[in-house]
């Protein structure tokens, strides 16, 4: 390990934690450099000359983001490299033609006008307010700020330079500088902006690296050799810690990495507990070619399918048979178990670009016309893929989950939809399964307080824990000002749980968790207290970034009153539990679980 003395100077610093883990090494400062430029007003005969250097910069930065892209579908799979994507489609928009004009028009070199432009969108943005369209004016930056180093002739950051185990600090890390850090050296990083849906924070729980985002100046505030800690559980930054801090979290960290050595002799042993008492772990996917990893890790089902990514970085809406063929497929592969298809969680926004007509612009996404509502508002979208979900449910096991239930109306409407659906397949002789579940996620307070009347309409219900956790305390969790209010162990959260819960019992139908807090092993011993003999905790498969699990745990108070707890997850954790179950003697009833 390298010479990590301290210097006397200490300094905490508290972000919105990105990705778990910690941390432990030399600072390595990525300070930006300035791309700095001359105007320069153009004769008529040059203008057609700037144009050209202009587009051949676009070019350039075209192939530069195509091969990030290979490089991302090779190291984390299809559904992160459709991050990269989005910037693709920067390069499309109009603004770049807009550029051009401004060349033409006010005759200026390509630098100057690709500035301005620059600087109008951004300003507009920022006039929206909103966190996600703040962190979508970072990806326009971050393509303007490619294009402008090809025309100046300059290279990026260069994380070549890192020589040995390092903490890096920056403003900011584009995806290709991302995937350029090498996991031999690369400790963690922290950055100045950024959330927790940002491209940042993505990729580095894909590399399962310890992370923390929207420090706001710790780039300036680090030198490149500081020691530096970082703390991806709690959002925390620590510069030149005290020796007796620093020697804590060495314990910490060395007894992490031995517990993982140790236990994954226990990675084949079957998730049991002395007594017999089965957890079952499934998988959270979002595309096809993510199952035979979620196989390869031991996953035995599907907890949560998002479907979300057949409607992105596309001109047209999917077919019926684009929906079928990605659901036959995935029910296929994962025979015997279970697959639970959650049906389009996207707001209009997302559709407007595929020809849908009348939804306009929102000045808030997250509390507008998205999930289960905008399914009903276009029923033909939402017949669409429920045909495609019950044509699929013949060729494996298959349930439904609406999203973003706020009330008892929405259920009805949603399953006379699906009655209707099941009814004009039988008038076709098209064959289905007319059992198929249909659950309810309760993401919201008030899907949370009339739980009972949904658990009677429903086949089951899942307790997303993000946004419930967000819209019970009005908090905006990737909002670095208010991040740190975002409580799990809120006792209005935790009574919203237990009342979904035992609405979920008296009516006999199970209920699933899944989110963030029912993934962090810190709320593992208050969830084993709100649900009883009911055990819950967080999985996965060390350095494997597709593990993303969930743990399933079914206890049967009675033969018909099953209770799911289902856990998305990363690698360390799946063995720990099952290590746990091995080598607790805890003494559980015995009753039979049944598991889904």
């Amino acid at each position: 390990m390298a010479d990590l003395r301290t210097p006397a100077k200490s300094t905490v610093l508290r972000g919105i934690p990105a990705s778990p883990g910690i941390g432990i090494g030399k600072a390595f400062v990525l300070r930006e450099e300035a791309l700095s430029y001359i105007f320069r007003a153009l004769s008529r005969e040059e203008v057609k000359k700037e144009i050209q250097r202009f587009r051949q910069a676009v070019v350039k930065t075209r192939t530069d983001i195509l091969q990030t892209r290979d490089r991302m579908l090779k190291i984390l799979g299809k559904s992160h490299a459709a991050l990269i994507d989005a910037h693709l489609l920067i390069l499309e928009d109009p603004l770049f033609k807009d550029i051009e004009k401004k060349i033409a028009q006010e005759m200026m070199n390509a630098e100057a006008a690709l500035v301005a432009v620059l600087d109008d969108v951004t300003r507009k943005f920022d006039k929206l307010g909103d966190e996600y369209f703040r962190q979508r004016k970072d990806d326009i930056v971050d393509v303007g700020k490619r294009v402008m180093r090809h025309l100046l002739g300059r290279k990026g950051l260069q994380l070549s330079q890192l020589t040995e185990r390092s903490i890096v600090i920056a403003r900011d890390l584009a995806p290709s500088e991302t995937l350029s850090l090498r996991d031999d050296l690369v400790e963690g990083f922290a950055t100045d902006i950024g959330g927790r849906t940002s491209h940042t924070a993505i990729l580095a729980q894909g590399l399962e690296i310890p992370a923390v985002v929207g420090l706001k100046e710790i780039s300036q505030q680090v030198n490149t050799g500081d020691l530096v800690i970082v703390d991806g559980n709690e959002g925390l930054v620590l510069v030149n810690p005290p020796l007796a801090t620093l020697e804590n979290y060495r314990k910490v960290l060395e007894t992490q990495l031995a517990e993982t050595r140790d236990l994954e002799k226990l990675r084949d042993l079957p998730a049991q507990t002395p007594d017999g008492r089965r957890v079952v772990l499934a998988s959270n996917i979002e595309s096809p070619e993510e199952v035979k990893a979620a196989l390869g890790h031991g996953a035995e089902g599907i907890g949560l399918y998002r479907t979300e990514f057949l409607y992105l970085n596309r001109a047209e809406l999917p077919t019926e048979e684009e929906h079928y063929e990605n659901y036959r497929t995935v029910a296929r592969q994962m025979l015997p178990y279970t697959v639970i298809i959650r049906t389009m969680d996207i707001g209009g926004d997302k559709l407007t670009p595929l020809g849908v007509t009348g939804l306009g612009s929102e000045p808030n996404p997250f509390l507008g016309l998205r999930g289960i509502r905008l399914c009903l508002r276009y029923p033909d979208l939402f017949k669409t893929q429920l045909r495609a979900i019950l044509r699929a449910s013949v060729e494996g096991k298959l349930s439904i989950m609406y999203p973003m239930v706020t009330g008892l109306d929405e259920l009805r409407q949603a399953n006379k939809i699906l009655a209707e659906v099941k009814q004009e397949l039988r008038n076709q002789n098209i064959p289905f399964d007319p059992k198929v579940p249909a659950g309810v996620m309760v993401e919201t307070p008030s899907a949370a307080v009339i739980a009972d009347w949904l658990a009677r309409e429903s086949d089951f219900l899942s307790i997303g824990t993000n946004d419930l956790i967000q819209y019970a305390l009005a908090v905006d969790r990737v909002n670095e000002n208010v991040a740190h209010l975002y409580n799990p162990l809120h006792m209005g959260v935790l009574r919203l749980i237990r009342m979904v819960i035992d609405a979920g019992q008296k009516a006999g139908k199970w209920v699933g968790m899944c989110g963030e807090m029912a993934g962090n092993p810190a709320f593992t011993r208050i969830l084993l207290g709100i649900l009883g003999r009911r055990a819950t905790g967080r999985l996965s498969t060390q350095k494997n970034p597709k593990s993303s699990k969930q743990l399933m745990v079914c206890d049967l108070p009675a033969p018909d009153m099953p209770v799911t707890i289902q856990n998305r997850t990363w690698s360390f954790f799946m063995i720990f539990w099952r290590a746990w179950f091995w080598r607790k003697r805890t003494v559980w009833p015995s009753e039979r679980s049944v598991f889904y």
